[in-house]
């Protein structure tokens, strides 16, 4: 690899270090090509992506970054897993690593806080964007189908809630 290409990979590593929700450490060795690739896989579809790079390289890109507290932990055989969402990564790494023990979590970043082993777990535990969205919406949608079932319901409902109301108004 020569000069220009270093750079380049500083370059795009800087940029991953700069704009990821989670940025994962893992250690890899005695993953196949194949166990890597359903790596890969899992991370593309949850939308993150997974990283191998000189190590030497990624301490140079994380100067001056959020992420530069994962310089200690880039040593040996690492791979980045990384996401915008801020919990995909760890999701989808905290997971493979149960199926396969050659996948060992050193740490990670999230938002400029170093995370160590225990803190990527936790941070996996944690619902997703989409899945926060999806509580959101069936929250802000309760209210509306309560109403719509007390509108459908028999008069004599209707009539018993009006009372109530009338009733904490006047009190």
């Amino acid at each position: 690899m020569d000069r220009a290409q270093k750079e380049k990979v500083v370059e795009e590593l800087g940029r991953i270090f700069e704009s990821s929700g989670v940025i994962v450490v893992a250690h890899y060795a005695g993953l196949t090509v194949a166990e890597m690739q359903d790596l890969r896989a899992r991370m593309r579809e949850a939308g993150g992506s997974v990283r191998v790079a000189k190590n030497r390289l990624a301490k140079i890109a994380l100067e001056g970054t959020p992420s530069e507290p994962i310089a200690g932990l880039l040593t040996g055989m690492t791979v980045l897993a990384y996401s915008e969402d801020p919990v995909a990564a760890a999701k989808v790494v905290d997971a493979y690593a149960r199926e396969n023990d050659k996948l060992v979590i050193l740490g990670g970043v999230m938002g400029g806080t170093a995370l160590d082993v225990d803190g990527v777990k936790a941070v996996a535990k944690m619902p997703s964007r989409d899945e926060l969205i999806a509580q959101i919406a069936s929250m802000l949608g309760a209210p509306a189908s309560n109403i719509a079932g007390a509108i459908g319901a028999p008069a004599s409902n209707i009539a018993s809630i009006l009372s109530t109301i009338e009733d904490r108004a006047a009190a």
